[in-house]
């Protein structure tokens, strides 16, 4: 039982993000370049000469790298923008695309699940972002949040490759330097958040506890219990995400737009909990920043 308290645990954590990014208005960008610089700090300790020798884990560690940085850039812009509800739920459409996406990339067996799921997806994110909430935020939110989706997609199957050779908190810390540099590159001092800021402590300590804890705690938990069940569980973050819009920042669904997360989160759950053979553990964000 612990085991399962472990991941439920972790993906609690993960749900937990907008508590530590809301209050410092920081851009996507900087609060991604920062959770990812916290997630490098055990690479001194976890780098193995033999598993670089893995060339195939080793690039797919690198485009892990890369496809992380978009990710996480565009998945904190969405939980910035809000709200909270509709962004953790488009970007948690990611376990459908896995679904979707693995008998070409993994060559796993093709899932029925996920062909019937789709389609209710749609329909229940058409009744989230039809609430009376909705408009130019929501789509936007929305938006960012599924475009976080299709990078955290390949960042699950790269993940998926690299695990032949690097540990799960050898994969989360080693992709992470890489992926900040990508920031960098792409934004610029944009990526950089104010020095000697005291909101910087803030999002430390968000990188520590949902990305570092969670992911720890998430990744300790799967190796004991069935992958099916930690697919499901997953699911509790943005459970999480969504009370804590409801209850922290006031941020209400309303009767048609709570059908639709719910239809979301039960279809995406039936869709990752369905059994494969051989086992895979490619539906379960086992190496990210902890945010799906």
């Amino acid at each position: 039982m612990r085991y399962f308290v472990m991941v439920a645990v972790g993906a609690t954590l993960w749900g937990c993000w907008s508590l530590f990014l809301r209050p410092t208005g920081f851009s996507g960008p900087q609060s991604a370049f920062l959770a990812l610089v916290v997630m490098s700090l055990p690479s001194p300790f976890v780098l193995r000469r033999q598993a670089l020798r893995d060339r195939r884990a080793t690039l797919a560690l690198a485009v892990m790298g890369l496809t992380d940085a978009a990710n996480c850039a565009l998945f904190f812009a969405a939980v910035q923008r809000g709200p909270l509800s509709v962004a953790v739920l488009t970007h948690y459409l990611a376990p459908l695309f896995v679904a979707l996406a693995a008998p070409w990339v993994l060559r796993e067996r093709r899932s029925t699940r996920a062909l019937l799921g789709a389609p209710l997806t749609l329909v229940g994110l058409a009744l989230l972002l039809g609430t009376p909430q909705g408009g130019v935020s929501d789509s936007w939110t929305a938006i960012l949040g599924g475009a976080s989706a299709i990078f955290y997609m390949a960042n699950v199957l790269a993940a998926k490759e690299a695990s032949r050779s690097y540990s799960p908190l050898a994969i989360t810390a080693l992709h992470s330097p890489l992926s900040a540099l990508s920031l960098l590159l792409v934004f610029g001092r944009e990526a950089i958040p104010p020095a000697f800021d005291s909101r910087l402590l803030l999002v430390i300590a968000g990188g520590v506890l949902c990305s570092l804890v969670g992911n720890s705690l998430f990744n300790a938990g799967l190796r004991r219990i069935p992958t099916a069940a930690a697919s499901a569980l997953t699911y509790l973050e943005p459970l999480t995400a969504a009370l804590l819009g409801q209850l922290v920042f006031g941020e209400a669904l309303g009767p048609l737009g709570l059908i639709g997360g719910i239809i979301v989160l039960a279809s995406g759950a039936w869709v990752a909990s369905e059994s494969r053979q051989p086992a895979r553990v490619s539906e379960t964000p086992a190496s990210s920043t902890g945010t799906g």
